[in-house]
């Protein structure tokens, strides 16, 4: 063998080492990547963990709501003026967006339920006369169960305005007459008027 020869065997021989020593860098997907697994250990942090607290004030991308009237689930606040225009409007709204499952007094047998689909509950069973306004707000935000959201079709004012419509049907469910303002008291109970006397003819007797 010439020396060019044994020169190109050597060439060879070396380009296959290294060839074969980088086979398992050549052939790597992304199976096989240097990363942190989740909850895996690390070195670079004091405290050993990959996963790194969030910061502070972090909101997560598409949970930030510009929501002025917005109430946690188990409040109790209201925070609009309750007025004949907003339940009116609250009237409106519900009879468009709600009573296609709800039905017109809050029963749970709209049109949707008569048609076969499982109803929802009544707004006048306990559960519902005792849940704070934050979870109807937030069910109407949200969703509940078979129920969708309605963020994007009922703007914050109109969802406050449903509930003080759903809150006016709970109670006059169990209105009592003393709670009503003394002209609708009246209306119901007119008070009777006297009884005219009986007309007489002329001899005295009475026709």
């Amino acid at each position: 063998m010439t020396d060019t020869s044994r020169f190109l065997a050597a060439a060879c021989a070396a380009v296959c080492l290294i060839f074969g020593a980088g086979c398992e860098y050549l052939k790597q997907d992304m199976a096989n990547q240097p990363k942190n697994r989740p909850l895996s250990p690390s070195a670079s942090f004091e405290d050993g963990r990959s996963e790194r607290p969030l910061v502070e004030n972090t909101v997560a991308r598409g949970s930030l709501a510009n929501d002025e009237l917005f109430v946690p689930k188990d409040s109790n606040n209201f925070p609009l003026p309750v007025d004949l225009a907003l339940l009116e409007r609250g009237e409106e709204r519900y009879k468009i967006f709600c009573t296609p499952c709800h039905g017109l007094q809050g029963d749970g047998n709209g049109m949707v339920a008569m048609r076969g689909m499982k109803p929802p509950p009544s707004y006048h069973q306990d559960r519902l006369r005792q849940a704070p306004n934050g979870y109807f707000y937030d069910n109407i935000t949200n969703g509940f169960g078979q129920m969708l959201g309605y963020s994007a079709q009922i703007p914050p004012r109109d969802r406050w305005a449903i509930i003080a419509y759903i809150r006016a049907l709970q109670l006059s469910r169990n209105a009592k007459i003393a709670d009503l303002p003394a002209e609708l008291r009246e209306k119901l109970n007119p008070t009777p008027s006297a009884k005219p006397s009986a007309a007489k003819d002329s001899t005295g007797g009475s026709f």
